[in-house]
């Protein structure tokens, strides 16, 4: 099996992913727009994000990310958002971490915090698609060692001026393929990029 690894990001369109989801997500640097997505609500994000899901074998997800899904999701099994919670609830979920003592209560959670490389080939021989959900932070770093297969970004009609950017300043330069576009009514804009061998190139237009 090769699998893939899937970022999924909310952001908006000066590129900031910082807390999306509510004020308290992710208060690093004072970030006073938490929970910027509820005032922009689009249908068409939803069905993205569930089309998205129905082929999730697993989760890979940074420290705090990790935190807040396993303080609420196990607690959302029924209702409105059960179809989530109880893929979320059953799938297995890793967790990158570089504490080896690190309190996991989650069932089906497991640390991967050795060789991020290796960590992530083995990922790739056991699962279908890997998602990365949020995880700004291990993000980063995952795009800058190009570890995944499909970067995916629904892009809200917000610009914020500061806060966590999906490519902030020192991301090392690289090329991306577009694998697809979609548009919401409410103008959210589902982007999707695999990643692009070769180092950028320069030159000027017209010659």
């Amino acid at each position: 099996m090769t699998g893939r690894i899937i970022i999924d990001l909310f952001t908006t369109l000066d590129g900031v992913a910082q807390a999306p989801g509510g004020p308290e997500e992710d208060t690093d640097g004072g970030f006073p727009f938490g929970g910027w997505q509820a005032g922009v609500p689009d249908d068409a994000v939803g069905r993205w994000v569930m089309d998205g899901m129905s082929t999730l074998d697993a989760l890979l997800l940074g420290r705090r990310t990790y935190d807040l899904f396993a303080g609420y999701w196990p607690q959302h099994t029924t209702g409105p958002e059960g179809g989530i919670g109880q893929l979320f609830d059953r799938v297995p979920k890793y967790v990158a971490s570089r504490n080896p003592n690190v309190e996991l209560g989650w069932q089906g959670s497991t640390r991967v915090g050795g060789d991020l490389d290796a960590e992530i080939h083995w990922l790739r021989s056991q699962h279908q698609d890997v998602h990365v959900i949020g995880s700004i932070d291990f993000v980063h770093t995952l795009i800058d060692d190009q570890l995944f297969d499909v970067l995916q970004l629904w892009v809200y009609p917000l610009v914020l001026g500061r806060g966590k950017k999906v490519f902030p300043e020192g991301t090392d330069a690289a090329n991306l393929t577009l694998l697809g576009v979609e548009a919401g009514a409410n103008g959210a804009v589902s982007l999707r990029y695999a990643p692009a061998a070769g180092p950028v190139r320069t030159g000027t237009m017209g010659s």
